[in-house]
């Protein structure tokens, strides 16, 4: 095998690895690298009809990128709907995603707070991308669960419901705290402080900001 076919192979391998990809905007990138890595083969071999499919869907994956990139903080795109706890379509969603929820918010006991719990989802368009489920220790918001849909898991739908605090304030609370233990957890990037092994949001400050 030459070097120019192993591209050709490289680039190949890239398009089928991309489709198995659960998260869109690595299924996206990783399709354009395959499509540019093609792109230059076919070029090098003088196979203009593939040099045309490539560059055609080099160019969809670019539209599609930088659309994402561009909505992934814009609340035009996501809404924060509050439902009730004991909301069945919340339940649904909990029950559907059970096994990657536990690997992500290991010990999530939803049932085991009673206490003034909140639940909210965060869609975009009719699509549920993520969860965020708490409940009041005196004038703390403990989040037990902040979920994302595997599609979603480059983007932070969740920070749409801290964006908006007053989702918290006008229930009491001065503080909100990151579920404890959380893998890959993303608090830094909203203001939140790390403490012990959480990630706390003083909301005055985050007000006042």
């Amino acid at each position: 095998m030459n070097w120019l076919d192993l591209i050709g192979w490289t680039g190949s391998a890239l398009l089928v690895w991309s489709l198995l990809q659960a998260r869109i905007l690595r299924l996206r990138a990783l399709n354009l690298v395959g499509c540019l890595v093609l792109i230059g083969y076919n070029t090098a071999l003088a196979v203009w009809p593939m040099v045309g499919l490539n560059v055609v869907l080099a160019v969809i994956n670019v539209w599609y990128l930088r659309k994402m990139l561009a909505t992934r903080h814009d609340e035009q795109t996501y809404q924060v709907v509050e439902v009730g706890v004991d909301d069945q379509f919340l339940a649904h969603t909990l029950r559907v995603h059970a096994a990657d929820i536990a690997r992500f918010n290991p010990g999530f006991h939803w049932g085991e707070h009673t206490a003034r719990r909140s639940a909210f989802l965060v869609v975009r368009a009719d699509e549920v991308v993520g969860v965020v489920l708490s409940h009041a220790e005196g004038d703390t918001a403990q989040v037990d669960l902040d979920y994302v849909t595997p599609p979603f898991r480059d983007f932070t739908p969740g920070e749409f419901v801290y964006r908006r605090s007053t989702l918290f304030t006008d229930r009491g609370f001065r503080r909100v705290v990151s579920p404890p233990g959380m893998v890959a957890p993303y608090y830094h990037r909203l203001g939140f402080r790390a403490e012990d092994d959480a990630y706390v949001l003083d909301l005055a400050a985050a007000d006042r900001a």
